[in-house]
């Protein structure tokens, strides 16, 4: 894709599932990427499988929920690399229950996770971008932000969020040159999804029943993600800001 190769990029979440695969993508278009995890070791595994790409990748333990740790991180990235052009927010995190089965702890650490953390990347990274007048964001919500999701009352009420977050800076930016796009998976078959089955009696069910709900019959994977993220952060997509894409097979369909 156009004016990806040697660009420098922050993306969250880059241990496993999505991210990981967005990262593999974003070192073959011949990015720099800084992957931000709290999971090192998951992160350094990913470095390892991007060996031999045209890209370079480092990887970074970082808590997102710590606008301190993302501000100290993003410093040693940009010794490492340079100025950080494109950041892509990834990282997410939920466990199915029912909202009134829920207390202020769990609240907490999906909001932490899933709203403080993009909000923190932002409020660090973009700052830089807005000083050299140059962005790119790319903001991974879900479809459950859009629609709801039986079980995710709180998670939904942070990717709701971050939609209309997205939308807002999006214009707020535009005249500075930074550009922020949404996308929204729909089910999908990452760690995460299979620690959200395996958490619920019903877990198997409601895998084949999403299946079953999906026009093309099948659960999204990690690599269905990767084109439409990388296609946002590129020049092709120049044009493009404050959108919300669902990649979902057709579970969700807007217009």
């Amino acid at each position: 894709m156009r004016g990806l190769n040697g660009r420098r990029a922050i993306l969250t979440g880059g241990a496993s599932g999505i991210g990981r695969a967005t990262t593999l993508r974003l070192a073959e278009e011949g990015c720099v990427v800084g992957v931000f995890d709290k999971n090192l070791a998951g992160a350094e595994e990913t470095v390892h499988l991007c060996a031999g790409r045209p890209g370079r990748v480092l990887a970074f333990q970082v808590d997102i929920t710590d606008r301190d740790a993302v501000g100290a991180a993003a410093d040693k990235f940009e010794a490492a690399a340079g100025p950080v052009e494109l950041l892509a927010n990834v990282a997410g995190w939920d466990i199915p229950i029912a909202f009134l089965d829920t207390d202020r702890a769990f609240w907490d650490k999906v909001i932490g996770i899933n709203l403080y953390g993009p909000l923190n990347l932002h409020h660090v990274v973009v700052r830089r971008m807005v000083e050299r007048s140059f962005g790119r964001v790319v903001n991974v919500a879900s479809d459950a932000g859009r629609v709801g999701s039986s079980g995710e009352a709180v998670y939904s009420a942070c990717k709701g969020g971050l939609i209309s977050f997205t939308k807002t800076v999006a214009r707020e930016l535009a005249r500075k040159n930074i550009i922020l796009n949404v996308v929204c998976p729909g089910p999908t078959d990452t760690p995460l999804f299979e620690a959200f089955t395996k958490s619920s009696p019903s877990g198997g069910k409601i895998a084949e029943g999403l299946a079953r709900a999906i026009p093309l019959r099948r659960l999204g994977q990690p690599d269905d993600y990767p084109g439409m993220i990388a296609f946002l952060l590129s020049d092709d997509a120049a044009y493009i800001t404050g959108q919300t894409i669902s990649v979902s097979g057709g579970l969700t369909m807007h217009g």
